[in-house]
């Protein structure tokens, strides 16, 4: 990924997907591209996105079939879906599905443009405050506001770790998901291993649950 606005287009039309990859890009997205439901799936679960653009008539897994995967996961990314099926039953399903917007094809850019820009300020407002074991953490203080009513201030690195953890709270995260995703600069996963042990340090053993075998994941998900 670049240094944009990450968003994950999943569309199996190669001429609409190249042409929006260069108009996103234009915007400020980095833009990942997805010609099938099944990457699309594999992308959304393994990286970390601000917002979805999703067709619905997607090879291998069909785009609402998709987005309910995801958001079955835990994946919450605001998503956006762009279909030719544009009657009102359709933009209900598409609702219903867990997306946020839905825009019928053919479409004019500079209203998708605006209405992406509107989705990412309203996921910012909302995912200021996240919730996380035992309270929520405010993501700009990097502060943990307990339900004790006390309050546990966090470093930079375990603010970002309890929110990769809590952005999705139902998935399993590897260590060297972790050391790629909020440890970039270091080598050794030994690292996640230390936050992990500073985070239950500060908000309690049950604020990170070991999977065994398998990694972290936020605790009491």
């Amino acid at each position: 990924m670049g240094t944009g606005v990450p968003l994950l287009l999943v569309e199996d039309d190669r001429q609409l997907a190249a042409m929006l990859e260069q108009i996103l890009s234009g915007e400020g997205y980095d833009v990942d591209v997805a010609p099938d439901g099944q990457r699309g799936l594999h992308l959304g679960l393994t990286r970390r996105y601000d917002v979805l653009v999703l067709d619905r008539g997607l090879p291998a897994i069909e785009g609402l079939d998709l987005l309910a995967r995801l958001r079955s996961r835990g994946v919450q990314t605001p998503a956006l879906v762009l279909s030719a099926l544009g009657n009102p039953a359709d933009r209900v399903a598409g609702l219903d599905a867990g997306a946020e917007d839905y825009m019928s094809k053919p479409f004019d850019l500079d209203e998708l443009a605006a209405r992406l820009r509107a989705l990412r300020r309203r996921n910012h407002d909302e995912a200021t405050t996240i919730r996380v074991p035992g309270g929520s953490l405010d993501v700009g203080s990097r502060e943990v506001a307990l339900s004790s009513g006390a309050s546990v201030s966090l470093t930079e690195r375990e603010s970002a770790l309890l929110e990769e953890l809590a952005r999705r709270p139902r998935q399993v995260f590897s260590r060297p998901d972790l050391l790629d995703r909020v440890f970039p600069d270091a080598e050794d996963e030994g690292v996640v291993d230390t936050y992990v042990y500073y985070l239950r340090r500060k908000l309690g053993r049950a604020s990170v649950s070991t999977v065994r075998g398998a990694g972290y994941r936020l605790g009491d998900a």
